[in-house]
């Protein structure tokens, strides 16, 4: 199969953050660093002005300008993206509110290719195109100290190639299993986080997307619950995680095989706990699936639900930090088993229907995930992961084996720290 793709990305946040996650198939993200000085006269969003003021373009009224989008925050386990605390003797006040937004663009197309072998859910042999495009809006408040509230409202349109059918590894982030063509209103995200500190070094927080600046301790039990992605909290990655900032593909910015339940567009209701002490932090949640395989409807009171556990290891190698992660995740519910729907096929002489065999059961896998500094402004990402082969896949890609790798490469090197390239 012969396929260009090709992503045009135009991205406009109310936040100027100071790092840029990696571009995705050596796709620049370009910045004029002449916005930030315009972009701070035109909107301050914190209760005390940060160190970086935000600037923002309305997603309902037209601000200011800038031509980038920095990477979707980690914003409860990110340790090396926090700088240092206050010195000595300062104080400085917890940021108590803010508004960000960003909207994407992508177009992806496929020249036309051979396919004798052609079924309902196979890529569309025609030369094809397609777009997609989201505008969020991110509002978030300070409640009480340690808590958060926040967010997400969205309008989405548009499709994936062939209705993200045909390829195990989708290679646009941004098409989700339903499309439309006119625009649409969502609630992706609504939900609370509560940062309980338990000693330790104080750490600075940046501000960032569904993230409050401040300090927190380095020691610290964080509960978030609510509407939000199970990929919020657990194997993320700073150099492969955001489709709307560096990879785009399925199977690069998550785990393949980490079925994680969601509804149609990646979001789910439920809870889930970290505890962070040294290097160390351990993590658990609840989530509920979808009412069937891959809908629009989530199940609720978690009569069909997933549970997650994740163990990361933060350390230093050559001087440079790195992270660890290996992530564990059970589904419970009606699922279908392969074996079952052949062998109905065969009793019956239809086609297999793995709908027409589903019943209550279990599916499983385990992953790792890797992150690693290697350079002043170089980063290595790798992942790996199994599942469950003769479970049909509850939510998320069709994939039971998976390995991916990369690199990612800030512009300080050629004089544009704003930059930045990658290769997965």
């Amino acid at each position: 199969m012969l396929s260009i793709l090709h992503q045009l990305t135009e991205k406009l946040r109310w936040s100027a953050l100071r790092d840029m996650a990696p571009t995705a198939l050596a796709v620049l993200a370009l910045r004029d660093p002449t916005q930030e000085a315009l972009a701070a006269d035109v909107l301050r969003v914190r209760a005390k002005q940060p160190r970086r003021a935000p600037c923002g373009l309305g997603l309902l009224a037209a601000a200011c300008a800038a031509t980038t989008a920095p990477a979707l925050a980690d914003p409860v386990n990110d340790a090396q993206s926090a700088a240092a605390g206050p010195a000595a003797g300062q104080v400085e006040a917890d940021q108590g509110w803010a508004i960000h937004g960003q909207a994407t663009v992508v177009d992806q197309a496929t020249l036309a290719f051979r396919s004798p072998y052609r079924g309902p859910n196979s890529l569309d042999p025609a030369a094809r195109g397609r777009e997609t495009a989201d505008v969020t809006l991110y509002a978030g408040v300070r409640l009480w100290p340690g808590m958060e509230a926040w967010i997400n409202p969205e309008f989405d349109q548009g499709f994936g190639l062939s209705g993200t059918l045909g390829v195990a590894g989708f290679p646009s982030g941004e098409a989700y299993k339903v499309g439309r063509a006119q625009p649409y209103f969502r609630l992706q995200r609504l939900f609370f986080r509560q940062t309980v500190d338990l000693g330790g070094e104080r750490e600075k927080v940046e501000a960032d997307l569904n993230q409050l600046a401040g300090t927190r301790a380095a020691d610290r039990l964080v509960l978030t619950a609510g509407k939000f992605g199970v990929t919020d909290v657990f194997d993320t990655n700073q150099y492969a995680h955001d489709p709307r900032a560096d990879f785009m593909n399925w199977a690069l910015i998550d785990t393949g095989t980490v079925d994680y339940a969601a509804d149609a567009w990646g979001y789910t209701v439920g809870g889930a706990a970290e505890w962070y002490v040294g290097r160390w932090t351990l993590r658990g949640g609840v989530f509920n699936l979808s009412k069937v395989p891959n809908s629009e409807h989530l199940e609720y009171g978690f009569s069909q639900f997933q549970g997650v556990a994740e163990i990361e290891e933060r350390h230093q190698l050559g001087g440079r930090p790195g992270k660890l992660k290996i992530t564990g995740f059970l589904s419970r519910g009606r699922m279908g088993a392969f074996d079952d729907a052949v062998a109905l096929s065969q009793t019956t002489g239809q086609p297999a229907d793995i709908a027409a065999v589903r019943r209550y059961g279990s599916r499983s896998g385990i992953s790792l995930n890797l992150e690693q500094e290697v350079a002043d402004g170089v980063g290595l990402f790798a992942r790996g992961g199994v599942a469950d082969g003769g479970i049909e896949p509850f939510e998320f890609a069709d994939i039971d084996r998976t390995a991916a790798a990369g690199v990612s490469v800030k512009g300080a090197r050629w004089g544009r720290p704003n930059d930045t390239v990658g290769f997965g």
